[in-house]
């Protein structure tokens, strides 16, 4: 009855257009209700707890980070970085999408800029070399969604934060499969663009590429001092996230000197923004997850996924298609939020590393966001682009059905995430 009436007053609040944190709260309540023991200062509480965290702090400084990186010319020299690298070869500027989404992911953690920043950057270029927008707009898109996955990833530490896994694990862990999914799409890429008329870039002389590789350093060596600092304790994950904003700010006011100092407000602005709304989501989600955990809900799902224990592979089907499909119409972190304390205990019940699990739930969820209906990243792009979403919904298969494939062959052989993951853990 538990479990009838989360999913009720849950969906049933976000079919009518409640707001998922308002829904939340809403689930949290209905179930005091049901157990008889309402108390408004309880959800206060709970409110106030749910924003109290410390690892959470790295959350607005990798917003904070990624918004610098995108208005201060780190982004734009990445992508100068890609085309003078790949740009030249038959289909050159797609792999230029995929590289620069690759490069992008280690440095921001966030699917819908690092999207909005190759689509303004990328999808002009690749219509004026030829291709179709909404083909362009798709691949950008399917590129973006990797931030979720490489660190500095935002989701990776919602998913640490949620589920007590060692974030510092999910980012060493996450590195490997962000990588196979750009080469599963530049694998699709080639097999769309073999046949391609459109002209690639004339390629550029050696000591272009020197130039290019010169004036992107900075931006390259974050990513390297967040890896090299989490891998030898230099800092805590939630440290990472202060160091990458002053370094990007750093970079940005002082070295590429793109960002002049009255910018900064603007900026500033719009982090605070986006950090109040991932903040009150978290923060209302704890009040129904408390709730989750004395109305014993985590219990009932483990009985429910019982028969599916004594596989862990076909566990792990049955959960990521259950993300998946709830990934059509959700975002990323009210999944996270609400699923993560539901499903953990029978992931660990069923002797699955929950590192891997949150590497690979967090890859579902990035697919989602380019799933059809909803798709938000897809959203993003069509909104930056001008392009038609019912085009980008057309445009999108080919890489969504490369990230799935991908997808299903981490499922069956887990030892890709888990043996890189703890070499790189010492």
């Amino acid at each position: 009855m538990v479990l009838v009436i989360f999913l009720a007053v849950l969906l049933g609040s976000l079919a009518i257009g409640i707001p998922v944190a308002y829904a939340l709260i809403l689930t949290g309540v209905a179930l005091m209700y049901r157990l008889d023991f309402f108390d408004p200062q309880i959800v206060a509480q709970n409110l106030l707890n749910g924003a109290d965290s410390f690892p959470l702090m790295a959350v607005p400084f990798f917003i904070l980070a990624g918004a610098i990186m995108n208005k201060g010319g780190l982004s734009q020299r990445i992508v100068n970085l890609a085309m003078a690298l790949v740009g030249h070869i038959r289909g050159g500027l797609g792999y230029v999408t995929i590289l620069a989404g690759i490069i992008l992911a280690s440095l921001s953690g966030s699917a819908a800029a690092d999207a909005a920043a190759l689509s303004a950057l990328l999808v002009p270029m690749m219509m004026k070399a030829g291709h179709s927008k909404s083909q362009a707009g798709s691949l950008v898109a399917s590129s973006g969604i990797i931030a979720l996955v490489i660190p500095p990833s935002i989701g990776l530490v919602l998913i640490g934060v949620t589920g007590n896994i060692s974030i510092t694990g999910l980012f060493m862990a996450g590195i490997i499969p962000g990588i196979l999914m750009g080469l599963s799409l530049s694998m699709v890429w080639w097999l769309v663009s073999r046949n391609d008329s459109a002209d690639p870039l004339p390629r550029v002389e050696a000591h272009e590429v020197r130039g290019a590789l010169v004036k992107s350093l900075w931006a390259l060596m974050l990513p390297v001092i967040i890896i090299v600092g989490l891998r030898f304790g230099i800092f805590t994950p939630t440290e990472a996230g202060v160091v990458a904003a002053v370094y990007a700010l750093f970079v940005a006011t002082c070295i590429y000197r793109e960002l002049p100092f009255q910018g900064l407000f603007s900026v500033f602005l719009d982090s605070a923004k986006m950090t109040a709304m991932v903040m009150f989501l978290v923060a209302s989600a704890l009040v129904s997850g408390w709730m989750i955990t004395i109305a014993g809900l985590p219990a009932q799902v483990t009985a429910m996924v019982a028969p599916f224990s004594d596989s862990p592979i076909l566990l792990m089907l049955v959960i990521m298609g259950l993300v998946l499909v709830i990934g059509m119409a959700m975002d990323m972190i009210p999944i996270v939020l609400i699923l993560i304390p539901v499903l953990l205990p029978s992931v660990i019940a069923a002797g699955i590393d929950p590192v891997y699990f949150g590497v690979m739930f967090m890859m579902a969820c990035s697919i989602g966001l380019i799933t059809p209906p909803v798709g938000a990243v897809l959203n993003v792009v069509a909104g930056v682009t001008n392009a038609r979403m019912i085009a980008m919904i057309k445009g999108v298969w080919p890489f969504l059905l490369a990230h799935l494939l991908m997808l299903l062959i981490l499922i069956l052989f887990p030892v890709l995430i888990v043996a890189p993951y703890k070499w790189l853990m010492g």
